[in-house]
């Protein structure tokens, strides 16, 4: 295609992609299927590729930068970011209107009311209608330069039509939060991989605007609210009206807003809002009260760390006090052991609660639980119920301590704790307790990819002690399927087919599928590629895998620790007996044009992320290395490469750029 036809067809893919951004992100009312969205970014991507001189900065595929960050760069806020003064019951709210009144001298005066967003507040710089930055509130007057992780948020506009309508420059101020849903995904996953969860969505959020990666920003599917400006345009007088402008150009307001008359009907609102609130996918701790009038704000004017004109209603928590009777020490899917109180049931937000999350062994020692304690509980972000803390001076003076057990509850194996991680592990395959969800993963289509293996059948087939673990599936025959329900002659051909065929899958899969933690598939294409087979990865001890580029000590300890487990390598054996393939069919190209090479990526890559270069280095014979040594074959720099290139000139280690790597790799 010429490049002006690509031109125009970008231009229209650009204006498609930011309708659908504000229909299914900000406005909730989605046009087209996930597929056909997907479809639009593949093209607009490929003819950006094409023609890289067309790329813009708010094109939607600048969203996810492709590197890590070095750190965050602190920018000044055009005006401060001030706090506001919180107030916690009817009276205070009286008082805080008493003051308006008393400060506007007997003028008339109106509220908006708007919940309050427990989020993180940031700061968005809008200049000729292109996003800037985005920013932290950090000390109110500086703040963090967190631009590439806010444009991971799809609710964020990247560029809007303010330069059209005569503003040159807008500040935009915003929260952002995480959804309740996505707060239980993001601490389910923390928890099967051991580490800490997030206390409430709020330090999840905080937690991952934080993040240096900001492609690992992108998985947390953040949102925002946007709630005001730091500058003020000038045709605007009023806040009620701002918020409307603000929707106008693009931005997610939210719906739930309130002109009052006066502090009756505020209080009216805070209260409605603080029986309704259980019902929002995102959590608010209270409500926000400002003046409406911008000129009514100016005389109000503010103190050295908040507005006269607006206050904080704060939400009561909703605590509980009940009994810890027992505490039971459940098992997940890659045997992390977590305990979870029963209590005496007990209301608290509209439900019976009689169990409780403990997280892990860090927070039982923390709390200092007891059995029979008096404990008070509620629940996180109003969510998850939780063990906030214990009456201690209820306890009785014989009771026991809550202690994580040393063995497994259901298997008797004992438990290991891996280096930098809060969860203790149960690293058997077959313990009983998890073997179900070991297999419903070793049968998955990212792994195994075993069809018409899904939890039903698997739950009969465990049930019916057909299978113990997910090496006993290639001893199924036929005539013990076909007396389970459901299963019909078809049924039980297909599904031993189905098992037989994935004898053949790739050596990387047979990795995946075995669910060794922290070996997702990057990790276990590294690994393929790195050990010819299962006996020789077997024997690689912790130091050396932690070599290889992009894994690290976490990964090399916890597959040394998998294969020191003799229950592990007994269901291995029967994997390598019934022929599944354990060898490496290595993509390795002998006599590659980097073959025998070790190779360093350092710095930022503009062509390709760090895994992308990476795989074409392997797949050409050559090995990545995370450390420059006198055994470094070649070093590839990209912008800023800093320590390693230094290193690499002191050790006469060859160096060369990315056009250069770029060439070399184009021969392939």
């Amino acid at each position: 295609m010429d490049r002006r036809s690509a031109q125009k067809e970008i231009s229209q893919l650009r204006r498609e992609i930011n309708k659908h951004d504000r229909l299914y992100y900000a406005l909730a009312r989605p046009e087209i299927s996930d597929g056909e969205y997907d479809g639009l970014m593949r093209r607009l991507s490929e003819l950006e590729k094409q023609h890289p001189d067309l790329v813009a900065p708010d094109s939607p595929t600048q969203r996810v930068a492709g590197a890590p960050l070095p750190g965050f760069a602190q920018v000044k806020h055009p005006a401060p970011m001030l706090s506001l003064d919180n107030t916690y019951n009817e009276e205070d709210l009286r008082e805080f209107d008493q003051r308006v009144g008393k400060g506007l001298a007997g003028q008339s005066y109106r509220y908006v009311v708007e919940l309050k967003i427990d989020g993180v507040a940031v700061s968005l710089l809008y200049r000729n209608g292109l996003l800037e930055y985005g920013a932290t509130r950090g000390d109110g007057a500086k703040g963090d330069d967190i631009s590439a992780n806010l444009k991971t948020i799809r609710s964020i506009p990247l560029s809007i039509h303010a330069a059209n309508a005569g503003i040159p420059e807008l500040e935009v101020r915003g929260e952002v939060y995480l959804s309740k849903n996505e707060f239980i995904r993001l601490n389910d996953i923390k928890q099967q991989e051991g580490q800490a969860v997030f206390a409430n969505p709020r330090n999840a959020a905080a937690g991952s605007l934080k993040q240096l990666d900001p492609r690992a920003v992108a998985q947390r599917k953040l949102s925002i609210f946007v709630h005001g400006m730091g500058s003020l345009p000038g045709k605007l007088d009023r806040h009620y009206q701002a918020m409307k402008f603000l929707k106008n150009l693009g931005f997610k307001v939210n719906p739930n807003i309130e002109l009052c008359q006066d502090i009756s009907q505020v209080i009216d609102y805070c209260n409605q809002w603080e029986q309704k609130r259980d019902a929002l996918d995102y959590e608010i701790d209270g409500m926000v009260i400002k003046v409406d009038s911008y000129a009514q704000q100016k005389q109000l004017g503010a103190t050295s760390h908040s507005p006269r004109w607006a206050i904080a209603y704060k939400f009561p928590a909703r605590q509980a006090v009940t009994v810890l009777r027992s505490v039971e020490f459940s098992l997940g899917r890659t045997g992390v052991v977590t305990p979870v109180a029963n209590l005496e049931p007990v209301q608290l937000s509209g439900s019976v609660v009689s169990r409780a999350t403990l997280h892990n062994d860090d927070e039982l020692k923390r709390k200092d639980l007891h059995y029979g304690d008096t404990v008070i509980i509620e629940k996180a972000g109003e969510i998850i119920p939780q063990v906030v803390r214990v009456l201690v001076e209820k306890r009785d003076k014989k009771a026991r301590p809550v202690v994580m057990p040393q063995d497994c509850p259901a298997c008797h194996t004992p438990l290991k704790r891996l280096e930098g991680e809060v969860a203790w592990r149960c690293e058997n395959v077959s313990c009983p307790a998890q073997v179900k969800g070991r297999i419903e993963h070793f049968a998955s289509r990212g792994a195994m990819d075993i069809d018409g293996l899904g939890p039903a059948v698997v739950e009969l087939l465990v049930a019916q002690e057909l299978i113990q673990d997910f090496g006993d599936l290639y001893d199924l025959q036929k005539t013990a399927l076909l007396p389970l329900e459901r299963m019909g002659e078809k049924s039980a051909d297909n599904l031993i087919a189905a098992i037989e065929k994935s004898k053949g899958n790739p050596f990387r899969r047979v990795i995946y599928s075995l669910g060794i933690i922290h070996v997702g598939t990057r990790a276990a294409r590294e690994l393929a590629n790195r050990f010819e087979d299962m006996d020789s990865l077997a024997a690689a001890g912790c130091e050396e895998i932690s070599k290889i580029y992009g894994l690290g000590p976490a990964v090399g300890q916890s597959v040394e620790n998998f294969f020191r487990n003799p229950q592990n390598l007994k269901v291995l054996e029967k994997l390598k007996r019934s022929g599944v393939r354990m060898k490496s069919e290595s993509s390795v190209k002998s006599g590659g044009i980097l073959s025998g090479m070790t190779v360093v990526l350092t710095g930022g890559l503009e062509g390709y992320t760090r895994e992308q270069a990476a795989e074409l280095i392997i797949s050409q014979g050559g090995a990545v290395s995370s450390s420059v040594s006198k055994k470094t074959s070649l070093v590839v720099a990209g912008s800023d490469p800093g320590s390693k290139m230094l290193k690499a000139e002191k050790l006469g280690v060859k160096i060369i750029d990315e056009k250069e790597f770029t060439k070399m790799v184009k021969h392939l």
